[in-house]
């Protein structure tokens, strides 16, 4: 008959003291190389934005100001952005008549005599560059995730889409177009802030940062 083997009792408790040291001893020696694996990482702050968008230094933007669309002092508002706050008189000077409709006008067309360039009037991304049979040929540039620019009526493009452009950037020359062809040479300009169309001579000048 085989002797049997009787622990103390104080071994038990010595035993899962052990147990329980080496476990945490394990525990702290896991967690401090998870975080001298973690500081090895490169940490960046801000929000990862729309693909379209290009990458800007937020302060340096807010000081930005918004440009006009062309650089040329003889250019005019040869038919203005329809705003229903407007008086009568006003409004009928941005109303567009084609094929016997009547529409309201969602951007600024400028015009004259001579074909003039055509700028960006802030960095962007150049998202779109169509030829259509009413409108012409046409930019559209992405600055931000609020602004939108639209250049329409342009007689020639230089640049497509994918582009990054800069502030003052050539991007085209005026033109014509059969929508509003009695308008002749012209740049129809659209500005579109937050999803929603606007009168782009209320932002010309400003800065960014005075954007609400």
């Amino acid at each position: 008959m085989k002797k049997r083997l009787v622990l103390k009792p104080f071994v038990i408790p010595t035993i899962y003291s052990i147990f329980v040291v080496a476990l945490i001893i394990g525990l702290f020696v896991s967690i401090n190389m998870g975080s001298e694996q973690n500081d090895e990482n490169t940490y960046v702050s801000g929000t990862i934005l729309d693909e379209y968008v290009p990458v800007v230094n937020t302060t340096e933007q807010e000081e930005v100001t918004i440009l006009k669309p062309y650089i040329s002092e003889n250019v005019k508002i040869g038919k203005n952005y329809y705003d229903y706050q407007d008086q009568e008189e006003d409004q009928k000077n941005s109303i567009i008549f084609h094929e016997n409709t009547y529409m309201q006008n969602s951007g600024i067309d400028y015009i004259q005599d001579d074909i003039f360039d055509v700028v960006s009037i802030l960095d962007g991304e150049v998202i779109e560059v169509e030829d259509k049979e009413l409108l012409g040929k046409s930019v559209t540039i992405r600055h931000n995730n609020e602004i939108i620019s639209i250049y329409q009526s342009l007689s020639e493009v230089t640049v497509k889409k994918g582009d990054q452009v800069t502030s003052g950037q050539v991007i085209g020359k005026s033109g014509t177009c059969e929508l509003n062809k009695e308008l002749n040479n012209h740049l129809h300009f659209e500005l579109t802030i937050k999803g929603q169309l606007v009168d782009p001579e209320n932002y010309f000048g400003k800065k960014l940062s005075e954007i609400e």
